[in-house]
């Protein structure tokens, strides 16, 4: 690899189609405003770098960010771009990664709206995610040790494991496939509705109306917290440790709950609702 010490890059697609190029301390930044520094780049690593401008990893392969600091001028920044990796970095710009696969991220802060649509095979471990509309049909993600907050998270991913997360988000996983969550706190209002084969193992789940219109929807031993008017028109095999504020028409399955604070069944539901309900 070609290295590269404390130089300043401010030009448009400065580095355009490099190719094995090990950068260190560089600042991409400077009143020329320049985009798309790295555009179309191979064999990349950042190290210690400050970007500050717009769009610099487009069609990109195999690329390391380690301590970078992406400000919020750096929108944009990972688009179509395979095999990556970042590790205790910032990513301050808006929709920071997207149609983009083989993603690693590690120790990592993110602040992103719109963060990680159309991608695949992504991992995040040990990072604070900060983002309004968060991994649109994305697929294979996993998440450990992570914090997320924003709303509108994971709608229509599929295949997704989470693990030892902490969730505050509204409208999480609406149509999602295929997820499990593992030892997590989620907090949310309209938690998974439309989704398919969502499973919580050992989960708190914390809010209004959750897990309604579900198919093949699990819970494992979870507890919940103001939650009310669950599962309605739910296929739903569920344990609860503790009691559940209500629940509202479950359309099939079966509910094993300590206590269920009311159990509603409407008169106007629009489905047979023959779910079994067992408490107390």
């Amino acid at each position: 690899m070609r290295r590269v010490e404390r130089e300043r890059f401010p030009n448009e697609r400065d580095l355009y189609g490099s190719d094995g190029l090990h950068l260190i301390n560089c600042v991409f930044d400077g009143e020329e405003d320049g985009e798309s520094a790295l555009k179309e780049s191979r064999n990349i690593v950042l190290e210690d770098c400050f970007m500050n401008l717009r769009y610099p990893l487009w069609h990109d392969e195999n690329v390391k960010l380690m301590r970078a600091e992406m400000t919020r001028n750096c929108r944009a920044a990972l688009w179509y771009t395979h095999n990556v990796t970042i590790a205790e970095s910032k990513l301050h710009g808006i929709k920071a990664v997207r149609e983009c696969a083989d993603v690693c991220v590690r120790d990592t802060n993110i602040v992103s709206p719109e963060f990680g649509w159309k991608s695949r095979a992504l991992v995040f471990e040990r990072c604070a995610i900060e983002s309004e509309y968060a991994f649109l049909l994305s697929a294979d993600l996993t998440l450990r040790g992570t914090e997320f907050s924003g709303k509108y998270s994971f709608q229509y991913v599929e295949n997704a494991v989470i693990e030892d997360c902490r969730l505050d988000t509204k409208d999480a996983f609406w149509h999602a496939k295929n997820i499990t969550v593992k030892n997590c706190i989620v907090k949310g209002e309209y938690l998974g509705w439309y989704s398919e084969n969502l499973t919580f193992i050992d989960c708190t789940i914390i809010g209004t109306q959750p897990l309604c219109y579900c198919k093949g929807l699990k819970l494992i031993n979870c507890k919940t917290v103001a939650c009310d008017l669950a599962f309605e028109y739910s296929e739903v095999d569920a344990r609860i440790v503790g009691s559940i504020d209500s629940v509202k028409n479950p359309r099939a399955g079966k509910i094993v709950a300590d206590q269920i604070g009311e159990l509603i069944y409407t008169e106007d539901s629009v489905y047979p609702c023959e779910c079994e309900v067992i408490f107390g």
